[in-house]
């Protein structure tokens, strides 16, 4: 007989049954269950087993089953307020999967919190040491933060390939103390977004999209984590025309300053000398240089104003044409190795070295890392194993 679950708050999964619009009643009809057994759990006078709780998390409520082990309901975000560098069509056509992965995001915030015990780690912290403005200058800006990443040009430029720079970006960054995560978005045109906190801001990337995509938008939302905003990368930009006053300038700003980290004026401008025409072949060199996307290089060439807009629109539809065309019929890989790729090698060790101090047992340990049970095992050894 399996057992009853303990340590849940009965006063997060009312929370979460209520956000989620259902009906006590619907939900026991559901799980096939007495009302009065539904009652009980939210009242805290018994509990579900894991197999019944799993159920609510996954299925009904679409939260994370660690949230259930908080000691009180998340601040759920206003997507109007939070993110007001979108405009209300934009945010109208957020996918539900989107608005979960957003819900996700501030989940993985709170358990940031109880594993650090409601302190960043991190040896510098660059969301408290650097505060910027959409006004200042983006090349002196992208210098200063190159600088206090402690990865110079000359290193990025070494690096083989995408796989090997998105690593290296993404470890720069969360020692920083932003920790990225990752997700297969169903909403395609979404390459991922940012939420700020005092003491946890993070990034969530979008995996389904190429390496170099998601390298463009860490450093987007980096931009948006030092300007104090929320923030949200979107493959099709033109949602900015609509944008006015600051808002428009911050999305601007943050595209502009992805572009200028990644591939630096100076340098790009003594490369760009070498060159009589813009074709196929000078961008791609240029954006496996840098490692980076076409895109980028695309982009930075349109900012110069050595291309115009419509053959930079015409090749962005065309790659990402290709792009999708290239992913059709893949397989979803090692699910271990995806999993540790999804939390990041920092959070996952940090939820294990908690684990193993004995701060709480193995099945609170798998809603740390959103997996079962039966998953530590496997995950485990494939962190070891790196």
């Amino acid at each position: 007989m399996s057992e009853y679950v303990t340590g849940i708050n009965p006063q997060v999964l009312k929370w979460a049954r209520l956000k989620a619009g259902i009906h006590l009643n619907e939900i026991a009809l559901r799980l096939k269950k007495d009302p009065k057994i539904i009652e009980n759990w939210e009242t805290g006078e018994s509990a579900p087993t894991y197999i019944q709780l799993e159920s609510l998390a996954y299925k009904y409520y679409k939260r994370p089953i660690a949230l259930f082990f908080f000691p009180e309901p998340p601040e759920e975000l206003d997507l109007e307020q939070s993110f007001r560098t979108l405009p209300d069509f934009e945010l109208e056509k957020f996918d539900t999967d989107t608005i979960y992965a957003i819900r996700q995001g501030t989940a993985m915030q709170l358990a940031l919190k109880e594993l650090n015990d409601g302190i960043n780690r991190s040896e510098r912290l660059i969301a408290n040491d650097l505060k910027i403005k959409p006004s200042e200058d983006i090349i002196y800006l992208s210098e200063k933060i190159r600088e206090y990443l402690g990865i110079s040009l000359d290193q990025q430029i070494l690096w083989k390939s995408n796989t090997d720079a998105l690593a290296n970006w993404r470890n720069a960054v969360e020692n920083a103390g932003i920790y990225i995560f990752k997700r297969s978005f169903k909403q395609k045109d979404v390459s991922g977004f940012c939420l700020l906190n005092d003491q946890f801001p993070i990034i969530y990337l979008n995996n389904s999209t190429a390496k170099s995509r998601q390298i463009f938008t860490i450093f987007h939302e980096l931009a948006h984590i030092l300007l104090s905003t929320n923030g949200i990368t979107k493959t099709d930009i033109e949602y900015i025309n609509a944008l006015k006053g600051e808002n428009r300038a911050i999305e601007i700003f943050c595209n502009r300053f992805a572009g200028e980290f990644l591939v630096p004026s100076t340098d790009f401008k003594f490369l760009n000398q070498s060159v009589n025409t813009i074709d196929e072949e000078f961008i791609r060199t240029a954006a496996e240089r840098y490692c980076v996307s076409r895109e980028v290089i695309l982009r930075k060439l349109h900012d110069k104003k050595l291309i115009d807009d419509g053959f930079y629109h015409e090749k962005v539809q065309e790659w990402i044409k290709d792009y999708k065309n290239s992913r059709q019929g893949g397989k979803g890989g090692d699910y271990y190795a995806n999993q540790l790729t999804y939390l990041g090698e920092n959070y996952t060790k940090l939820a294990f070295t908690n684990y193993y101090q004995g701060k709480f047992g193995i099945e609170q340990l798998a809603d740390y890392l959103n997996v079962r049970v039966k998953s530590i095992p496997g995950l485990e050894q494939r962190m070891l194993s790196r």
